[in-house]
């Protein structure tokens, strides 16, 4: 149960530093640390994640740094996929998600690191991939085909992670927003925390439609201690260098990934 309370702290952590990436590491903490097959650790990290990320959606909501319909229409086409990702989950064999997620884990640290070390001075310029531009006379997204689909496919991938590997989906949301739209980083971590709020609830519901029942006890201490380290991360997150905060996270999410495929193979 100690161990539980540590994990659940630290990653709540790493969630508040990283704004909303930090919940790919919730399902690795309960399979490495606790021992869990991937199928128990999906339900009880979607809850912990789902939770907190709901504590900072209401705060950045508060702030008005939501763009809401943008999350509104993710969540639309994200939580019916879920459904098709915990049924997926719960027939593919627990080597091959291991080996997926350790995959996703290698790509989102890679990602981190190009961007940490290609960042500029400058300040960042708009992708030339972006459809979803803010009006600055309203200081709302400008809504057109282009941009509806796009935000709509984003919701459907996460939609399909969240089920299928029991992520949030921050890891998701974040990048694809940052090349699809030009909303400030602000407001594209305060809407990825909505739609893992929402996204993540629909996900709880799929994977425990799909015969996964987590622990009532252990879930709840470690719901509990995540949003406190998130309430922490998010505090210490005003002090410390993004860069560094980038750098440190993506060293953490190779050392995991390493750790999570030595297990595959070693278990297999």
């Amino acid at each position: 149960m100690l161990t539980s309370l540590i994990l659940g702290a630290l990653v709540g952590a790493v969630l508040g530093l990283t704004g909303a990436g930090g919940g790919i590491l919730a399902v690795p903490a309960l399979v490495v640390g606790m021992g869990w097959p991937m199928q128990q650790a999906s339900p009880v990290a979607l809850i912990a994640v789902a939770g907190s990320a709901a504590i900072g959606a209401i705060e950045a909501f508060r702030r008005g740094l939501v763009r809401y319909r943008a999350a509104l229409l993710m969540t639309i086409t994200g939580v019916p996929v879920t459904a098709l990702g915990a049924h997926l989950a719960h027939e593919l064999p627990q080597r091959f998600l291991i080996e997926c997620f350790a995959g996703v884990m290698l790509l989102v640290a890679f990602r981190l690191l190009n961007q940490a070390m290609g960042r500029k001075a400058s300040g960042e310029t708009t992708s030339p991939l972006c459809v979803g531009r803010m009006d600055p006379d309203t200081g709302r997204l400008s809504w057109n085909w282009s941009t509806g689909a796009a935000l709509a496919g984003t919701g459907a991938l996460t939609g399909l992670m969240t089920g299928l590997l029991g992520v949030g989906g921050g890891f998701v949301i974040v990048p694809m927003l940052r090349k699809l739209t030009d909303v400030s980083m602000h407001g594209i971590v305060a809407t990825s925390l909505m739609v893992i709020a929402l996204v993540g609830s629909g996900g709880i519901v799929s994977t425990i439609h799909a015969g996964v029942s987590p622990p009532v006890v252990l879930t709840l201490l470690f719901s509990i201690t995540t949003a406190a380290g998130m309430i922490v991360g998010r505090f210490a997150s005003h002090h410390l260098s993004a860069r560094r905060v980038q750098i440190g996270f993506a060293g953490v999410l190779i050392c995991v990934s390493l750790g999570m495929l030595a297990k595959a193979v070693f278990s297999g």
